[in-house]
């Protein structure tokens, strides 16, 4: 008899709203924790459950795992038959914040005597009402505290705004610690490079003279072409303030004045801000692919899903994540991530050879595609208008500069230019994405693939276009296999 068989099998949840990292940390901490709570509470835990980079407060968001703890809890038994007699979290929150999922775990939980719970902090009897109905208040006002800090938040930053205070944080480059008082020494470097610009100077070699000088940011780092930009686009520098990317503005239309002292004039910071927003240009590219900063350094990461099959029959569908493999051709294998991370941890296949035989397949099939559909490429309608309102902006800060006309008559229709100007460049962006997304590509993509045209962001662009998915099924048997590209379905789009 094992020295474990005597503790209560429980199962543990672990869940994140938002993983920005993409790496899994936040619930592997979390399942951490349940493991050292579980061996203090007498228990061994036969299940991990994950719902990574899920929210738990929106109705209408399905979390997989939670679901399916909630099945296993009532049923008393995992779907291999193993016995569950309770669950562990870190707290309740990582497991509910709305009302209704927490009464169906608590049905779930007590649907047979002598279950366990425990979180952190330790063990709770759910089967005593006065601590079930004590979750249930917390869930509810945990759910009505974090909407009133947000619209407590908001408020308070808004009125800040229209008042022009300043805003909180560190100090800005140019004034001192009080944010309102210039820092004589910085505040001449941020309006002599302000006044550069004006003249036609690149920032590029704005940014070699402050590094040539030792110039630094307020955090002690060496500016970029980026903070630089931001810094002198900034309307602090003639006294006005943004909030959510606009201007703040009275209720005549005309900028607020903060109550800081200004470094350049509302007439040079208008001059950089339409040189500024007339080099904006829309992310995407002449061939419709979207810019992608995040762009993953490997073809398939997140196409690939792992199609080991469950217990239930259902496949694993996990995403698999790239691992470094220096004894195999290609050094790196896409692998199903491990069971604390959602997935099942049972496949895994070469990467390299993964990649030609997905980049063939699709390449044929575009090629297919492509010799039976000529590509679509309709006009943007709204280019006219675009570029009439461009013009007529442009005039009109120019006549406001030379005070031909009043800032009364200015700055309101100045603002309605503006939203118009953003409306029109954000539908540009949509239609050169209906236009990708429709078209087929042309006939010398494999050309244009292999001689080294296309970056990975449009690589994987074209893949998307193609496929839905390519599931991985396991090889079996144990040990390595000869590559079987049978092993790989793939799940194209409607071409």
């Amino acid at each position: 008899m094992s020295s474990s068989d005597h503790l209560v099998p429980v199962v543990a949840y672990a869940r994140i709203s938002a993983d920005l990292t993409r790496d899994g940390h936040g619930v592997e901490d979390q399942h951490k924790v349940n493991d050292d709570t579980a061996a203090a509470v007498g228990c061994r835990i036969v299940h991990y459950y994950t719902d990574n980079d899920l929210s738990a407060a929106k109705a209408d968001l399905v979390r997989p795992d939670f679901e399916a703890m909630l099945k296993a809890l009532k049923a008393g038994r995992l779907p291999d038959g193993q016995a569950v007699r309770g669950a562990i979290v870190v707290a309740d929150d990582r497991l509910v914040r709305r009302v209704g999922d927490y009464e169906r775990f608590v049905d779930a939980l007590t649907y047979e005597d002598g279950r366990v719970y425990a979180d952190a902090k330790g063990l709770k009897d759910l089967y005593n009402e006065d601590v079930e109905s004590m979750g249930l208040f917390g869930v509810v006002i945990s759910k009505a505290e974090v909407r009133k800090i947000r619209r407590r938040t908001r408020r308070s930053h808004r009125r800040r705004a229209e008042l022009g205070i300043p805003v909180g944080g560190k100090r800005p480059f140019g004034w001192n610690d009080d944010k309102r008082t210039l820092r004589p020494e910085e505040a001449e470097r941020l309006a002599q490079a302000a006044r550069d610009v004006i003249a036609g100077k690149s920032l590029h070699s704005i940014l070699l003279q402050w590094r040539e000088e030792g110039v630094r940011t307020v955090h002690g780092n060496p500016w970029t072409a980026r903070s630089l930009k931001l810094a002198i686009w900034n309307p602090r520098l003639c006294g006005w303030r943004r909030h959510n990317g606009e201007l703040v503005r009275d209720a005549d239309g005309i900028p607020v004045v903060g109550q800081w002292e200004p470094i350049i004039t509302p007439k040079e910071w208008m001059a950089i801000d339409a040189l500024f927003s007339a080099r904006i240009k829309s992310n995407v590219r002449a061939d419709g692919t979207v810019t992608d900063y995040r762009t993953p350094s490997h073809l398939l990461t997140g196409i690939l899903r792992c199609g080991k099959p469950k217990p239930d029959g259902q496949i694993c569908n996990a995403p698999m994540r790239v691992s470094t493999r220096p004894d195999l051709s290609g050094g790196f294998v896409y692998q199903c991530p491990a069971r604390s991370m959602g997935g099942c941890g049972g496949s895994g296949r070469n990467g390299v050879k993964v990649d030609e035989y997905v980049t063939e397949a699709v390449l044929a099939k575009l090629e297919e595609r492509a010799a039976v559909k000529q590509e679509g490429d309709a006009e943007w309608s709204g280019a006219e208008e675009l570029e009439r309102l461009t013009k007529k902006q442009r005039t009109m800060l120019q006549k406001w500069q030379e005070d031909l006309i009043s800032d009364e008559l200015f700055f309101p229709e100045n603002h309605k230019m503006e939203v118009r100007i953003k409306e029109l460049r954000k539908e540009r962006t949509e239609h050169a994405l209906r236009v990708q997304r429709a078209s087929k590509v042309t006939a010398n993509v494999r050309e244009r693939w292999f001689s080294g045209e296309l970056d990975m962001a449009q690589k994987r662009a074209l893949i998307r276009e193609a496929l839905h998915a390519v599931i991985v099924l396991p090889v079996g048997g144990g040990g390595r296999r000869p590559f079987n590209p049978d092993l790989l379905v793939l799940k194209w789009t409607d071409g």
